[in-house]
């Protein structure tokens, strides 16, 4: 602020995770596909990415792949560019508390009429059908409507800017309406056009910031569509970024066709890559590895390919951490080896620490070992990884959840309006935005898809804990099925246990799994 008030140009340069996957999505498609994008010549409102869009098949997409934008795409289906940018910007506190996103959703649907506070409005807000969206809008009303210069609108965005002033908000609302009524603009037609401008102070983009947005989303949204296994491969290697663990990402991978392969010593690089057309999962996600370590394996497996454990740990040099973390994360599959048999054989480096690294084969006589069933096989994965290239946890669940009445996330949309639903799975997102007026929001994911569910803010406070720390929660409510929408409005809901049979009554207790689970 000091900065500008001296007359200094600022420039903000913003970091965006999304630019990085883009980077190394590009050399994946080119390698595996022969394919080479350039990304200023992607073809412009490709049909099957905008029918992704409107499906809300978002999940990874920059900027519109959060709850309340997933809820928006199918009411707004966007068609061309320009309705991503509008896409990109509604979804802002300035719009909502503004009271903007359904107005120009109503109007966008035929529902409502356009129509305009003030005649003078309707060059400005013709192109956002009669609402404004846009921080260059708020500036021209300003004008337009209350006679400000140039000079004063500066003004106005520089107390929309990043350090809002409600002092300064104010001032300039008291020069608003004296502005307008040397117009003749008062009463309820001023009372709207100041409340739209005023609403902005709570943070309205800048077209051209939206549309910068946007053309990231639409180069995201038109990997995911076309080459998704290169999609989700940088996704994973450039997480932390956007709403959803890896757990959901290599899910999505796979409901859009991915094959899933698990980390494997003897073909994982450190980073997720692609092989045979499907997604390989790196050694970067096995829990407590080291990269310095994992960049050993490549190195070491380049030279000659492992042929077991004795082999790998005689050429590696691991450590009593590093062996387990592999054989706890299945790595050592490739070598015959169950789990708890990989598990059993690293545990001789403590029994005999020569054996194995002097690059000799543990003693015969090993125990016979029960093997993991594909419950534990899933959960040893979530444990170890945080991901599995197994069957979703739901799956797993899915024969007892029939028998209680219990839809999956994909059998809600083909549900009625109105019908009371029970459905069930892992909370992937918990949002109670400052703008919902108290209201929870929750996602659950299943081996389908995600379903939503809202909650009042008196049954929230009722719940809070439960609501704030189950990992897998079963739900039952009223559908509300709005433009393509589905959502649940909560009204019973519990914790799922994972391994005993549901009670009759339908009263669950919590797994110790769920501390593993992603929150």
């Amino acid at each position: 602020e000091d900065c500008a008030d001296l007359g200094i140009i600022k420039i903000d340069l913003l970091g965006l995770g999304m630019l990085a996957v883009l980077e190394q999505a590009l050399p994946l498609i080119e390698q595996h596909q022969g394919v080479a994008i350039d990304l200023a010549h992607i073809p412009a409102d490709d049909p099957q990415v905008y029918a992704m869009l409107q499906r809300a098949d978002t999940i990874g997409v920059f900027q519109v792949e959060s709850r309340a934008q997933m809820a928006t795409l199918p009411r707004m289906k966007p068609r061309c560019f320009y309705d991503l940018v509008v896409e990109v910007a509604i979804i802002r506190p300035g719009p909502i508390v503004g009271k903007m996103v359904h107005p120009y959703l109503d109007n966008r649907a035929g529902r409502t009429p356009i129509r305009y506070a003030h005649p003078a409005l309707e060059p400005i807000l013709k192109r956002t059908l009669g609402v404004p969206l846009f921080q260059e809008q708020i500036l021209r009303m300003a004008m337009a409507v209350a006679g400000f210069s140039g000079g004063e609108a500066e003004e106005l965005r520089r107390a929309m800017g990043f350090k809002r002033s409600a002092a300064r908000m104010r001032d300039i609302e008291q020069r608003l309406r004296m502005g307008m009524a040397r117009k003749g603009i008062t009463g309820r037609t001023a009372d709207e056009i100041v409340n739209s401008i005023s609403s902005f102070a709570l943070y309205g983009f800048p077209e051209s910031h939206a549309a910068s947005f946007a053309l990231i989303a639409y180069a995201s949204a038109y990997l995911k569509c076309h080459h998704p296994a290169a999609f989700f491969a940088a996704m994973l290697n450039c997480y932390p970024l956007g709403f959803y663990h890896p757990s959901t990402l290599v899910k999505d991978a796979e409901r859009h066709g991915v094959g899933l392969l698990p980390i494997d010593v003897t073909q994982s690089m450190w980073q997720c890559g692609i092989e045979h057309g499907a997604l390989r999962l790196g050694l970067k996600y096995i829990d407590g590895l080291r990269e310095d370590f994992g960049n050993r394996i490549v190195a070491a497996r380049a030279a000659a390919q492992f042929r077991s454990i004795a082999d790998f740990a005689a050429r590696t040099a691991p450590s009593r951490r590093d062996l387990d973390s592999l054989a706890h994360a299945g790595a050592f599959g490739a070598f015959g080896l169950t789990r708890r048999d990989a598990l059993w054989q690293v545990a001789a480096v403590e029994r005999d620490p020569g054996s194995l690294l002097a690059g000799l084969e543990p003693a015969a006589g090993a125990p016979a070992l029960a093997p993991m069933t594909t419950v534990e096989h899933t959960l040893a994965d979530y444990a170890s990884t945080g991901v599995t290239a197994g069957p979703h946890l739901m799956a797993h669940l899915r024969s007892r959840l029939r028998k209680s009445n219990v839809m999956s996330a994909a059998e809600l949309a083909a549900a009625r309006d109105g019908q009371i639903v029970r459905t069930a799975g892992v909370v992937i997102v918990r949002q109670r935005p400052g703008t919902a007026k108290g209201f929870f929001f929750l996602t659950l994911e299943d081996e389908t898809g995600i379903a939503n569910a809202i909650v009042t803010p008196a049954l929230f406070h009722e719940h809070r804990a439960l609501l704030s720390t189950a990992a897998v929660l079963w739900i039952e409510g009223e559908l509300q099925q709005q433009d393509g929408v589905s959502s649940i409005r909560a009204r019973r809901f519990a914790r799922l246990n994972l391994r005993a049979p549901f009670p009759a009554r339908t009263i669950f207790i919590d797994h110790p799994i769920a501390r593993k689970l992603p929150k």
